[in-house]
């Protein structure tokens, strides 16, 4: 719902780093790959119950997958890096629900399920469209030039960061927060559905 808003405010910042990075000679596929890897040691973490290291993977992770975008649209986008970047992105998400569950299962593995079946939901709607606006051509300008059509919703990326922030502030409150970010996953969920179907119909 803000990336948007957000996309265009970091776009000049991001734009400099990225021009700076890439004179280095560091490719934006390395970056994917590496916050990958730092994101993923939050599975540790929160099975340790040390939700501030979380926190701060959390941050570090999303901080280098706004950068590998950025870099990319230096270098040119590939469909390696979209591919990467999207795939790598929904393990990551799922896996700091998964890390909430190992951290106490008693409390908080019911609400994980759910919001990891939750995150098919958008996830599914919204590959599933990507495919079909990249067969048909049908792009979304204000997004800037990125290897995947965007469908919107209420929990786009910013929403999703803000959730996961959230839950490794108040880890003791993480089910409630969980089935109240997984109802409005569904609440994008159909609306992707339905403005898919409007669009390709």
């Amino acid at each position: 719902m803000f990336d948007t808003f957000f996309i265009r405010n970091l776009k000049r910042p991001l734009r400099l780093t990225a021009v700076m990075i890439d004179k280095l000679g560091v490719k934006a596929n390395w970056i994917t790959v590496f916050g990958f890897a730092i994101g993923m040691m939050t599975l540790p973490a929160l099975y340790c119950g040390h939700t501030s290291l979380a926190l701060v993977l959390v941050v570090v992770n999303r901080l280098l997958d706004g950068l590998d975008g950025a870099v990319a649209r230096v270098q040119g986008p590939t469909d390696l890096g979209g591919y990467l970047d999207i795939t790598l992105d929904f393990i990551f998400y799922s896996a700091v629900i998964f890390g909430f569950a190992l951290m106490n299962p008693v409390d908080n593995a019911l609400a994980a399920s759910f919001l990891i079946f939750s995150f098919m939901g958008t996830g599914s709607s919204f590959l599933a469209f990507a495919i079909m606006a990249e067969k048909r051509k049908i792009e979304r300008l204000e997004y800037g030039r990125k290897s995947l059509y965007f469908l919107g919703g209420l929990a786009e990326g910013t929403e999703t960061i803000a959730f996961l922030v959230l839950i490794c502030l108040l880890p003791s409150h993480f089910a409630v927060m969980a089935y109240g970010f997984g109802a409005i996953c569904w609440i994008t969920t159909a609306t992707r559905i339905y403005a898919g179907y409007r669009t390709l119909r």
